[in-house]
């Protein structure tokens, strides 16, 4: 344990009289005492040292209150929320996902511990509209055209426009409802103050506001400095993924007594491809290294940056352990879209940027130890705003009528509750001037790619492989009007926001 510099009390140690300090309240709000708050800890605390507990109650005057109230009465320690979201990972990579490659004891702890989605989707096929998609718990689509695509960088024509802030964003809600909210990572839904993690309910940012940064030098694609502590430009030295590890371990450090929620959003695996330990300056201000250009990235550089991935999430599992939070807290752990050319997105077709299951299929875990069980694994189709509308229910968050989520909350599935329960998700994009839009439907998903519409079983063609729009064209046709309702209804509705 490591000393306190100003009092040599470990931090262990004041966690747990924070903790002592929180019951002691609780209790004191629960049975409505009429004296101060401090002054009956400080009186119980001496009690509860000196005669059994019991008595220290009935010298307070307290005991007949809580003897009432049954076990069953009293409510629920909040949960804390951990959410963990990497970067263009790749389907295939885990081995927890079939990966041969890489090594993540950590990640894949997580599944063993509770449950591995097999059939869970982003809500889009690159970063910035899967992370609105997130943060609204409702269709990017519907919030404009700034977040249906990535936004461009700081110095280009995207830069004043960002995902509006409507009162109702998830870490809104949350902080509405008592919670610690802090974003630790990639934020990339809007660079000024209006569109900020800030205005969106986050207490504490620390980051970057861009698609991506030089690991080491912290700059953009334009290689101006990304890094900010809310919205103040800051420094700091090291590689990206270990400062993100560290900030977010300095979080819990410092809310272990109250309910939070933790965004720790991971740059990595996302180009430019360094790996950890080999400080180096971005070749052409982090530009995406093609495998048609000389001294190109290498499969062996994204693993190192995935197994740094790893041991960070290791670090944040092992706080959670030592400060005693671990059986109180959900922690989730999700990916952004599908990988790039050096992902492995096995055994699905294609990858980042399409619609094709390679391009939205993400590696999804949930561990909640006492309330999921472990070593589940689900084949409940879900998608990112599921986890927004899990993680308000599993916190108990007032939720206004006017929030409309649109994902559904998948914990009564994995607490055996209720049955699984087919889906019917739609996607859009533009992505590098490619029209693209898909429906999934129980097993069906219609993909319309450019100017071909095809029709696949993905229960029994995971790849892709055999279109049967020919076989089966009043499928086809139910899938392409509802695919066209859906369009124009969030188009409506985003353009009501103008």
């Amino acid at each position: 344990m490591t000393p306190d510099a100003t009092n040599g009390v470990s931090a262990a140690k004041r966690a747990a009289r924070a903790r002592e300090r929180y019951s002691w309240r609780c209790v004191l709000r629960a049975v409505r005492s009429p004296f101060p708050e401090m002054l009956m800890f400080r009186l119980l605390r001496v009690a509860g040292r000196s005669v059994p507990l019991g008595a220290a109650f009935i010298a307070a005057g307290l005991a007949p209150t809580l003897l009432a109230q049954s076990p069953a009465s009293r409510p629920p320690a909040r949960p804390n929320v951990i959410v963990i979201m990497t970067d263009d990972m790749g389907y295939g990579d885990l081995p927890s996902y079939g990966g041969k490659d890489i090594k993540a004891p950590h990640i894949d702890g997580l599944a063993r511990a509770g449950v591995r989605f097999t059939q869970f989707y982003a809500n889009a096929t690159m970063c910035t509209p899967t992370r609105a998609g997130f943060i609204t718990g409702r269709y990017q689509q519907r919030y404009g055209p700034a977040v249906e695509q990535a936004l461009g960088g700081v110095a280009s024509a995207s830069a004043e426009r960002g995902l509006v802030a409507t009162g109702r964003s998830l870490p809104q809600l949350l902080k509405n409802s008592g919670y610690t909210t802090a974003l630790i990572g990639k934020w990339h839904l809007g660079y000024t103050t209006a569109y900020s993690p800030n205005a969106h309910g986050f207490d504490q940012f620390f980051g970057i506001k861009s698609g991506y940064v030089d690991y080491y030098q912290h700059t953009d694609g334009a290689g101006r400095p990304d890094l900010f502590e809310n919205n103040t430009s800051v420094t700091a030295t090291g590689y990206m993924t270990d400062i993100i590890t560290s900030r977010a371990v300095a979080f819990l450090d410092r809310h272990a007594t109250v309910p939070f929620f933790l965004d720790v959003a991971y740059t990595g695996p996302h180009w430019p491809y360094q790996p950890p330990d080999q400080p180096s300056v971005a070749r052409d201000n982090a530009r995406h290294l093609m495998p048609h250009d000389s001294a190109t990235s290498t499969r062996a550089d994204y693993v190192a940056m995935v197994e740094r991935v790893d041991q960070g999430v290791g670090k944040i599992l092992s706080t959670l352990k030592r400060l005693g939070l671990e059986q109180n807290t959900l922690v989730i752990f999700t990916n952004d879209n599908g990988g790039e050319w050096l992902s492995n997105n096995a055994p699905f077709y294609h990858g980042k940027w399409t619609l094709w299951e390679g391009g939205l299929r993400v590696p999804t875990i949930m561990r909640w130890p006492g309330r999921i069980p472990a070593g589940q694994v689900s084949s409940q189709v879900g998608i990112t705003m599921d986890l927004s509308a899990s993680i308000l229910a599993a916190t108990n968050a007032t939720i206004p009528d006017s929030t409309r989520l649109e994902g559904i909350n998948l914990l009564p599935l994995l607490t055996g509750q209720t049955s699984p329960v087919e889906r019917t998700l739609f996607w859009r994009t533009d992505a590098g001037a490619r029209t693209q839009a898909a429906a999934r439907k129980g097993d069906w998903k219609l993909v319309v790619d450019g100017t071909h519409t095809m029709l696949f079983n993905v229960r029994l063609d995971v790849q892709e492989r055999r279109n049967l729009a020919a076989q089966q064209p009043a499928k086809a046709r139910e899938l392409w009007g509802e695919l066209q309702r859906w369009s124009t209804d969030v188009s409506l509705e985003a353009r009501s926001r103008r």
